[in-house]
């Protein structure tokens, strides 16, 4: 007889092998099937909501890696928030207007968007962008991320586009937008205006030079010939459109020799002019910024006037204290110019190209102008030096060209009129991490005036009316509402569809009795769209809220998403649209490097799904301390591989244990447990409360580290070593036995719960396998455990702590005599104990020594007792002598252990007198 046949070993049909490439699609489609979301939706109706808002990725291309990290973040809440029994839907939600489709679908259809109707392109761009639409939708599945994927919001829809224009019309009502003439953000590129959000900065080479601009008329100050003032620009482009030169009233100014000539800047910027220029610009008088005001100099280029005027913004940190001033082409001039009521000239059209005010210059674009610029400077002889420098420069963050300042007419949202009403709500807002708050508070109280108008055509056309007679704007509360109700209708492509005369009220007349009306043809910035989806999706939806409990998005939307979005909803609203924000960090390589294509460090979300499956990428984001920038790589994907593996063995090794367990009647008491039972519960409910508070705390991390050293240290280092012996040995009914599987049952319904939010896809599998009656039928609609406070009892920790500690310290010595061949294996082993007084104390009330330290004996000697020769002193406990031994007696065969009494059976002539009892008991049942 092979008495190992009769061990209680493990029995289960959950796999060992995960193979998640392959079985995830399988449970995505029962999750389909079966419509999950709209179930776990009906489980918690009723109940508190929760509102996490989606901020929309843009429907351009795949998904990469930082939209994973967005997306799994939003998922682990929602079901975290679901399982503590909110009621939180979650609507995803898609960006799909704007440049970069246009851009698409002219490079990639070769559309000439000229040459078709603005309807027939907006048709193409819808096509593109609902395709895009489409693919995510399907790659944010593949994720696990659970969510009403059949009825998402997208900023191109009609209900969402009506309510865009209601924010609007009362963002308008207000005072809050105007049309006005100012320089702008402009990509000759991409043909439009950006607003800051837009705006993104690189170093970028640049030719500075130093001009002369001749004194025409020195007034009583400047008075002597051959005299000039000396200016600095990095743009020589702008000169043109030249009309000033600003100086600050409050610094001195002086007026120095320099090549027969008499030049004038200021004294602050005399030491490094004379390095820079080689010359020794000997000082002939000094006067004040104030006194030059009104001075006359002659536009090297341009047959043209400059006036020499007083301008706080002037600085001593470049150039020569004279800063050259193009109202059109830099706000600081266009706000100087504005008080001295100097005209806003720009020479400049949509491509970046001079106009026929731009003179010789006509028909070149800006960057081309430039080294023209500086070779007609050299032949008057008014360029004083040219110099290459690198400087941060703006960007359009579509296209990557840099941009120019450019004046034209747009239309503005005025950030004065509500800055103070968005300052105070982002005060109630909470920002996490908190240096969020002083981001955003920065932003807003430096911000000048919102850009909102596109000179585009893929978008939300701006509801304003001319009249033909006057040229007056035309915009009321009438005029919105039946502009709202077309888009309600038909979407904004009834803007493009309808004449003026259709889509205004009937009746309708200018104050000066005009009744023809042309329409608005710039479009609304995009983040506009996005930053109106507070009133186009929680407003309008019913199982949704206003505002909502969280925003959740990249850092860089404290100038996107988050800022438009408080900017849209203070000014219509007067309240922010949320009540937290949280914020994720970018990603990186290993080397703290940004990933692109050039460097060939990326890592695509979709192939580590394909060859090693969701789960591994969801339990990757849980893994990261995400409000920082966090690294990925294949070496590190492979990693969490291997975490992976070792949670889902400690699950597999629970399960397996519980294959005769059922709940309802073999649970043993909690007073009737084993006190290492009892610890083991402990250490649970430790987890447990770890678990839940990094939940609450956003701080997934906490879970992730928790649940992962519970599993290999706890559980699998300690507890299941030394409770395999009661669940394979002691009789399959016996309280030994049903009290070990007690802690597993607990630990394992109390595991899959905690991981259903990071591990959906391994718990749904583990989820039926669960011994006895299940509440609900899948555990995403389950509830989180709670903490047991009849077990969280100290005591038990603290023996236990001494415990593993002096266990800690016998496993050294059993490793030794195992490498010095002395043992084999600990069931080889003896050990005898030669404690102190204290020691010998503490070890009285241990019972199961043998069991805890997975030896076939173990003698506690008495403190006075001889040591003998080969005692080991502990290295952890001062005065205890360890000696280990071989184990007296002869091998069972069925628990392995050795003993002095095998063979003593007659009936069981191999096994120890233990194992010979459990058989009798088993025999007898």
């Amino acid at each position: 007889m092979d008495y190992r046949d009769t061990l209680n070993l493990p029995e289960t049909d959950f796999p060992m092998r995960g193979n998640l490439p392959k079985k995830e699609p399988e449970i995505l489609k029962a999750w389909e099937e079966e419509k999950l979301y709209e179930k776990v939706q009906k489980a918690r109706e009723g109940r508190p909501k929760f509102i996490l808002h989606d901020g929309p990725p843009y429907a351009n291309g795949d998904i990469h890696l930082g939209h994973a990290i967005n997306k799994v973040l939003k998922d682990i809440i929602v079901k975290y928030k679901t399982m503590m029994g909110f009621d939180a839907p979650y609507v995803p939600g898609w960006d799909t207007h704007g440049l970069p489709i246009e851009q698409q679908v002219i490079k990639k259809l070769g559309v000439n968007r000229h040459a078709v109707s603005a309807l027939e392109f907006r048709q193409k761009c819808k096509d593109y962008a609902e395709k895009y639409v489409g693919i995510q939708r399907e790659e944010f599945k593949r994720l696990g991320v659970r969510g009403d994927w059949d009825h998402p919001y997208l900023t191109l829809q009609k209900e969402y586009e009506a309510a865009q224009i209601g924010v609007f019309g009362d963002m308008t009502k207000k005072g809050y937008i105007y049309k006005g003439l100012k320089p702008v953000y402009w990509c000759p590129s991409c043909e439009t205006a950006l607003a800051e959000a837009e705006i993104e900065y690189a170093d970028k080479p640049a030719t500075a030079i130093y001009v002369k601009f001749a004194v025409r008329n020195g007034l009583s100050v400047l008075t002597e010939e051959n005299t000039f003032v000396v200016i600095w620009t990095t743009t020589p482009w702008t000169l043109p459109a030249n009309l000033a030169i600003s100086v600050h009233p409050e610094l001195t100014y002086a007026v120095v020799s320099a090549q027969q000539e008499h030049w004038v800047v200021a004294e602050g910027m005399l030491d490094s002019l004379r390095s820079l220029w080689q010359l020794e610009l000997p000082v002939e008088r000094t006067l004040t910024g104030k006194e030059l005001e009104g001075v006359l100099c002659k536009n090297p280029l341009m047959d043209r006037d400059s006036m020499v005027i007083c301008g706080e913004h002037v600085t001593l940190e470049a150039g020569t204290g004279c800063v050259h001033t193009a109202p059109a082409h830099g706000e600081d001039d266009f706000l100087v110019g504005k008080q001295y009521g100097l005209p806003v000239l720009c020479p400049v059209d949509h491509r970046g190209k001079f106009t026929s005010e731009g003179g010789a210059y006509a028909g070149l674009k800006t960057e081309k102008a430039n080294p023209v610029i500086v070779e007609d400077l050299k032949g008057t002889g008014d360029l004083v030096l040219e110099e290459t420098i690198k400087h941060s420069y703006p960007h359009c963050w579509r296209c990557k060209s840099p941009i120019i300042f450019r004046a034209t007419e747009q239309w503005f949202a005025s950030i004065d009129g509500f800055r103070q009403a968005a300052l105070d709500e982002i005060e109630k807002v909470r920002w996490i991490p908190a240096w969020g708050r002083d981001r955003i508070f920065n932003m807003i109280a430096d911000r000048g005036d919102w850009c909102i108008s596109r000179q585009r055509t893929w978008g939300v056309p701006i509801p304003i009316f001319y009249c033909e007679d006057c040229g007056n704007v035309l915009v009321n509360d009438q005029t919105i509402a039946k502009v709202q109700d077309f888009f309600r209708q038909e979407g904004s492509d009834a803007w493009f569809a309808h004449s003026p005369a259709e889509l205004l009220p009937e009746g309708t007349a200018c104050e000066c009795g005009g009744t023809k009306f042309r329409k608005e043809t710039d479009i609304m910035d995009v983040w506009f769209d996005s930053g109106t989806s507070h009133a186009g999706v929680l407003k309008q939806r019913a199982e949704l809220a206003w505002p909502a409990d969280l925003y959740l998005e990249g850092s860089d939307q404290h100038r996107g998403w988050f800022n438009s979005s408080l900017s849209t909803s203070v000014a219509a609203f007067g309240q922010a649209p949320y009540r937290n924000v949280l914020t994720h960090g970018f990603v990186v390589d290993e080397q703290g490097r940004k990933m692109s294509k050039s460097l060939g460090n990326g890592v695509d979300p979709l192939k580590v799904v394909q060859e090693l499956g969701a789960d591994i990428l969801r339990l990757w984001v849980s893994s990261v301390d995400y409000k920082n920038d966090v690294a990925a790589s294949p070496r590190i994907m492979k990693q969490m591989s291997e975490a992976y593996r070792k949670i889902r063995n400690t699950m597999r090794f629970l399960l397996s244990n519980l294959n005769d367990f059922d709940p309802a009647k073999d649970k043993v008491s909690y007073q009737e447990l084993q006190e290492i039972d009892r610890w083991a519960l402990l250490k649970l409910s430790k987890v447990v409360e770890r678990v839940l508070l990094g939940y609450e705390s956003y701080e997934f991390h906490w879970a992730y580290h928790t649940i992962h050293n519970f599993c290999t240290i706890e559980l699998s280092a300690v507890y299941l070593d030394i409770a395999k012996d009661r669940l394979y040995v002691e009789g399959k009914t016996s309280l030994l036995r049903r009290s070990a599987q007690t802690v597993l049952y607990e630990v394992l319904d109390a595991l899959v719960r905690l991981l259903a939010p990071i591990l959906s896809f391994m718990t749904e599998e583990i989820w039926p396998y669960i011994p006895g009656e299940k509440t609900t039928e899948n555990v995403q609609m389950a509830e989180m455990p709670k903490v047991n406070p009849e077990w969280m009892n100290e005591e038990i920790a603290v023996l236990w702590d001494q415990i593993l500690e002096l266990r800690a310290d016998v496993s050294k010595v059993l490793e030794k005599a195992r490498q010095e061949k002395l043992i084999n294996h600990p069931l080889t082993a003896q050990v005898d104990l030669y404690p102190t007084e204290d020691q010998f104390e503490f070890l009285q009330k241990v019972p199961n020594l043998a069991e805890v330290f997975i030896v076939s004996n173990l003698t506690v000697h008495g403190p006075r007792e001889k040591r003998p020769e080969g005692v080991q002193p502990a290295e952890g406990h001062e005065g205890l002598g360890i000696l280990v031994l071989p184990a007296k007696g002869e091998k069972c065969e069925r628990c392995w252990m050795f003993h002095e009494e095998v063979g003593k059976d007659e009936e069981h002539p191999t096994i120890c007198p233990r194992c010979s009892t459990v058989l009798s008991e088993r025999k007898n049942q």
